[in-house]
């Protein structure tokens, strides 16, 4: 459900697991084996990650989305998670509420992953950990800033400095922290700010993600003129660490969150990040179906 149903040793083994599988991609610890892919948001990088990684350890993914199965047409939750435990090995479900992935999962009898709801994107914080530890090593004491929205990726973040003992310092405006400051709140190496230039003050590693999430842009304009000031570019990078990592989910707004030049720049490993997705997910997988 979210990235602390994990451990930390739990995590690492993940991680050390899909570096090997990044190296020898065609592992075929999946044969025969079934991942319904729920979609409730749309997508290409956790669609065409989780199905590439399926393929590539043998199993197979299925594409579900609100048009083309009974989860649109009025069938409960419930039921079409008792039906589906009879006929797959697994679910990942991409959503707009946490609620609704936990209902599913409640009811199943199978594993059930996270593809992204509000609260939460732990999928994508195993890619961003696995593109780390490749570059840079073990993030334990490294000194991370997160700079925008306090989003469900920033969320996942507090939950990852948490388990993986790293500094994280949130640039966020006091109006958009949502709940991170809740989720922070026992530990004492999370830190805010509303100045991002305090917060990517020799940071190992600079995050951001967009301003305005899917289902949001009616509030367009409003976030623009709140988070200005906020954009990741070449004269807040310069702050860092010399050998700083820029990451970003993706995809990005060029020239709102973050500048083409940071983007495209020296310090940036988001095309690594991107494809990492689909490594980190192997490792998931195989954690999850086969034990």
């Amino acid at each position: 459900m979210t990235l602390a149903d994990l451990s930390a040793d739990e995590i690492k083994a993940l991680l050390a697991r899909a570096i090997e599988l990044k190296k020898a991609p065609l592992a075929m610890t999946l044969k025969a084996k079934v991942l319904a892919m729920i979609f409730e948001k749309s997508s290409t990088r956790t669609r065409v990650s989780f199905e590439t990684a399926m393929t590539q350890l043998g199993g197979h993914a299925i594409f579900l989305s609100s048009r083309d199965s009974q989860l649109g047409r009025g069938e409960p939750l419930e039921d079409s998670a008792k039906v589906l435990s009879l006929m797959v090995d697994a679910a990942m479900i991409r959503t707009s509420k946490q609620e609704y992935l936990v209902r599913f999962a409640r009811h199943a009898s199978i594993p059930t992953i996270n593809g992204l709801t509000d609260l939460s994107h732990p999928c994508q914080l195993l890619a961003d950990l696995m593109t780390y530890f490749e570059k840079r090593g073990d993030i334990k004491g490294c000194s991370v800033a997160w700079v925008g929205d306090g989003n469900n990726v920033c969320q996942s973040y507090i939950e990852a400095a948490k388990l993986l003992d790293f500094k994280l310092t949130l640039a966020i405006p006091q109006a958009y922290r949502n709940d991170t400051e809740a989720l922070a709140a026992d530990n004492p190496a999370i830190t805010f700010s509303t100045d991002p230039r305090r917060a990517v003050k020799d940071a190992d590693l600079v995050v951001t993600d967009v301003w305005t999430s899917m289902g949001q842009e009616r509030e367009s304009q409003k976030r623009l003129q709140d988070f200005a000031g906020y954009q990741v570019n070449a004269e807040l990078m310069a702050l860092a660490s010399a050998e700083a990592l820029f990451m970003h989910c993706l995809p990005a707004h060029r020239g709102e969150e973050v500048s083409t030049e940071v983007l495209e720049g020296k310090h940036s490993v988001v095309w690594e990040e991107a494809g990492n997705r689909l490594h980190s997910q192997k490792a998931l997988l195989e954690m999850l179906i086969n034990g």
